[in-house]
């Protein structure tokens, strides 16, 4: 098949508890960087330029898809080993190493040009427009507005006009 690009924790005592601790130190650190113990579906982003997508959860499978943009937020639906199942905001979905995917927060624009304004309110003045398929890090959410970092600009969009972010989750 030809590949397709796409830019797109009981208490123990003593040496019992030393041995747990260095045992469960380096699985705790690998989730911690990659969110690996939160809940089901999440998102996360593209670590890297070039991710391979394949059809099922290992290096055996055939690549469907090499996804192209680096820091391009990703739903997380599924986890099976060292494999994450996929999807992007175009809808395509797949399997991926787990290297190739963290748990920074990104953000992309969707639908047509969206202010970003200067506070959560469509009062607020515009500090910018974003136009489709704009990458920004996502920052914080209240309601329905989120906040992004956006290369030199930083301001709030609405939920609704960004895909990388659950309609009801709360963002710090």
């Amino acid at each position: 098949m030809a590949r397709r690009e796409k830019g797109c924790a009981v208490a123990l005592a003593g040496a019992t508890v030393a041995l747990a601790a260095l045992i469960w130190q380096p699985v705790a650190a690998r989730a911690a960087e990659a969110g690996a113990g939160a809940a089901l579906p999440r998102f996360g982003s593209l670590r890297a330029d070039k991710v391979n997508l394949r059809t099922g959860p290992g290096g055996n499978y055939p690549i469907d898809w090499v996804l192209t943009r680096k820091d391009m937020p990703v739903e997380i639906l599924a986890v099976w080993e060292h494999w994450r199942k996929i999807r992007d905001w175009e809808g395509t979905s797949g399997w991926v190493h787990e290297k190739m995917v963290w748990g920074r927060r990104q953000a992309i624009v969707k639908g047509g040009v969206r202010a970003m304004h200067k506070g959560p309110d469509p009062a607020a003045p515009i500090v910018a427009r974003a136009e489709p398929g704009v990458l920004g890090r996502l920052l914080e959410c209240r309601g329905n507005w989120c906040r992004i970092d956006a290369g030199e600009v930083s301001g709030w969009v609405r939920r609704g006009d960004i895909w990388g972010v659950h309609p009801d989750e709360s963002v710090p």
